[in-house]
C-alpha cells in the first residue's frame, strides 16, 4: 500500500492517466554501469504510470494546470526574458491587442450602458448571455465558417502587419527584414456568443529576435497604429455556397495596450504578470467553457440531439454537421471539429524567436525529476543522467485510467487545495 500511494502521488492529481506495460534500462555508456532498470509488472500498480498530458481542465484539471503554468512561463520570458530568452526583451516595444469576431447578428451582452436590448440588465453569470436575441435571423453558417478559417486570418494579419510597420519606418518588406522583426505569442479564446477571438503579446524586435535591439524608430506607439491598420485590413476570401461568396476579416471591437514594466513610474496600463497570467488562464479551455458545448469529437448526426448544451451551441454543432456534408468544404473538416464549433487551429502559438517553447520547458522539467530519481535510488553520489546515456525500452499500450480503488487512494494521497506544501498522512 505504502508503494502503491507512492507511484499515485507521482501523477499529481492527474485522472486519467495512461497505462503502459514494458521496460526500461539507463546505462552510462563510458562505464557500462546499469543507471537504473524498470520493469512495469514489478510496479504497485502493475503498469507504469503516466500522466495523460491532456490540455483542457474539463478533462483532466491537474495536467491543465501544468499546461497553464508553463504556458506561463512560457509567455513571460517573452516578456521579461529568462530561460534562454535575453532580459533586454523588456526595453522592447510591446503590446497586448485583442482582436474579435464580426457580428452574425445581435445577442443577449452586458453592455456598458448596464441594459441588453432586450430590455433586461443580465448578470454576469446569466446563461442567456451570448445567445441570439433573434434565433431565425442569427447567421449560423457566417459563424461557423469564421471560426473555421480563423486560423487562416491571423496568418494574413501577420504578414500585413509586416507591411504596415514597415510602410511606417519607411522601408520596403524585404528591407524590414534587416532592420527589425515582430514577435509574438497568442491565444484563442471563445466568447460566449461561441465566436474565437484573439489575445496576443506582440513585440518587435531587433533583426535577430529578442536577442537584438530594436531600431530607434521601433515604438510602441508605431506598433500601436501598425495594428490597428493592419487588423482592419486584413480579409480572405471564403468559399462561395448558394451564390454567396463570404469574406472574413476581424470585427470592428478591438482593443490594443501597452505593456508597461511592474516598475513603470508612469501611468500602469497592463503589467507583464498581469499579461502572462491572463493568456496562460485561457489557454487550457475551449468552447466547453464559453458555451456548454462538449469536449469530445461528435460521433454521430443522432447524438446532438440529446447533448446536454444549451439550444444556441446545439444550433451551431447542428450547423458544422449540415455544413460539412457538402464537398466543396471537405478540407475544414467541420463534422470532425463540430465539438469546437468549427474551429480547428491551435490554441495557443508563438513566433520562434518570441521565447522558449513548451518543448524545452517539459525536457527541463523530465530532466529534474530524472536526476531526482538516480538521487533516490544511488544516493547523492549517484553518476549524473547525461548525454552519454544509453537509454534502452519497450513499451505497449495497456489502458487509460485507474481502477476504483486506485482513484480512492490517488485522492487520498493530494493535497487539498492551498495546502499543496505540507505532507500527506500516506507521506508521512
Amino acid at each position: 500500500m505504502p508503494a502503491l500511494a507512492r507511484q499515485l502521488s507521482g501523477l499529481a492529481g492527474c485522472t486519467t492517466p495512461i497505462r503502459l506495460h514494458g521496460w526500461r534500462t539507463e546505462i552510462n555508456e563510458s562505464t557500462g554501469q546499469v543507471l537504473h532498470h524498470l520493469e512495469s509488472a514489478a510496479l504497485p500498480a502493475g503498469h507504469l504510470l503516466v500522466r495523460c498530458g491532456n490540455r483542457r481542465t474539463t478533462r483532466c484539471p491537474s495536467c491543465a494546470e501544468t499546461y497553464r503554468r508553463d504556458t506561463f512561463h512560457l509567455i513571460t520570458a517573452g516578456l521579461t526574458g529568462g530561460k534562454g530568452t535575453p532580459e533586454t526583451v523588456a526595453t522592447h516595444p510591446r503590446v497586448f491587442a485583442t482582436f474579435t469576431a464580426p457580428s452574425f447578428g445581435p445577442v443577449h451582452n452586458r453592455p456598458a450602458s448596464g441594459r441588453c436590448r432586450c430590455g433586461i440588465a443580465h448578470l454576469a453569470d446569466d446563461p442567456v448571455l451570448g445567445s441570439p436575441l433573434d434565433p431565425e435571423r442569427y447567421d449560423y453558417e457566417a459563424a461557423v465558417l469564421w471560426n473555421a478559417h480563423a486560423g487562416k486570418i491571423w496568418a494574413r494579419f501577420s504578414i500585413q502587419l509586416r507591411r504596415e510597420v514597415a510602410k511606417r519606418a519607411g522601408l520596403t518588406q524585404r528591407e524590414f527584414r534587416d532592420f527589425a522583426r515582430i514577435s509574438f505569442g497568442k491565444v484563442a479564446e471563445y466568447q460566449k456568443r461561441g465566436a474565437i477571438h484573439f489575445h496576443a503579446v506582440i513585440r518587435l524586435d531587433g533583426p535577430e529576435g529578442g536577442s537584438d535591439l530594436p531600431p530607434s524608430w521601433a515604438t510602441a506607439e508605431l506598433l500601436t497604429d501598425a495594428i490597428r491598420a493592419a487588423a482592419q485590413r486584413t480579409s480572405i476570401p471564403g468559399p462561395d455556397l448558394d451564390g454567396r461568396a463570404y469574406v472574413f476579416g476581424f470585427g470592428r471591437q478591438f482593443d490594443i495596450r501597452t505593456i508597461r514594466s511592474a516598475d513603470f513610474s508612469g501611468p500602469v496600463q497592463i503589467t507583464e504578470r498581469a499579461v502572462a497570467a491572463y493568456i496562460a488562464k485561457y489557454a487550457t479551455k475551449g468552447a466547453e467553457t464559453a458555451t456548454g458545448a462538449l469536449d469530445r469529437p461528435v460521433k454521430f448526426l443522432s447524438d446532438i440531439a440529446y447533448l446536454d448544451v444549451p439550444e444556441h451551441a446545439r444550433r451551431l454543432i447542428r450547423t458544422c454537421w449540415t455544413l460539412g456534408r457538402r464537398p466543396e468544404l471537405a478540407e475544414l473538416r467541420l463534422r470532425a471539429w463540430a465539438h469546437m464549433l468549427g474551429f480547428r487551429g491551435h490554441f495557443s502559438t508563438k513566433t520562434r524567436r518570441y521565447s522558449t517553447t513548451l518543448g524545452e520547458l517539459r525536457a527541463a522539467r523530465t530532466a529534474w525529476r530524472r536526476a531526482q530519481t538516480l538521487e533516490r535510488l544511488h544516493g547523492p553520489d549517484a553518476p549524473a543522467a547525461d548525454e552519454t546515456t544509453l537509454v534502452l525500452a519497450h513499451w505497449v499500450f495497456a489502458g487509460t485510467g485507474l481502477t476504483r480503488g486506485e482513484r480512492w487512494l490517488a485522492a487520498a494521497v493530494q493535497p487539498a487545495p492551498g495546502t499543496e506544501g505540507e505532507p500527506t498522512r500516506a507521506q508521512a
